[in-house]
């Protein structure tokens, strides 16, 4: 699989529905604006959070985005890898296969070479 393909078809398809309900993309982008607001938390902390509620729902989409907002925040490999498994031994095993998958889009997105950092 392809996660860049994935998430151009992705964004496809959700641009198609933000035409059709176009405030409800406002509020939806709104409150992302807002959560990811730099407090107590910052922003890459929240962004992981993020990624272990994405992996536990199981939810590619949000996998793809999540991955890429983390790769954006410069999270190196170790650090993100460290993540998954926390987000592994809270989710079982089906967290682990899900994290396997965010492993695979992270060093897709960093066009990189595993065991190597952003």
């Amino acid at each position: 699989m392809s996660w860049s393909d994935f998430m151009k078809e992705t964004v496809g398809r959700l641009d198609v529905l933000q035409k059709e309900t176009p405030e409800t993309f406002a509020g939806f982008n709104q409150m992302g604006r807002a959560a990811k607001t730099n407090g107590a938390l910052d922003e890459k902390t929240k962004e992981l959070i993020a990624l272990g509620i994405a992996i536990a729902t199981r939810c590619d989409s949000c996998i793809a985005f999540h991955v890429k907002s983390l790769v954006r925040l410069k999270t190196p490999r170790d650090e993100f890898c460290e993540a998954l498994a926390m987000i592994a031994y809270m989710g079982g095993g089906p967290s682990v296969a899900f994290s396997a998958k965010a492993l695979e889009a992270y060093d897709e997105f960093t066009n990189g070479v595993p065991g190597t950092s952003v």
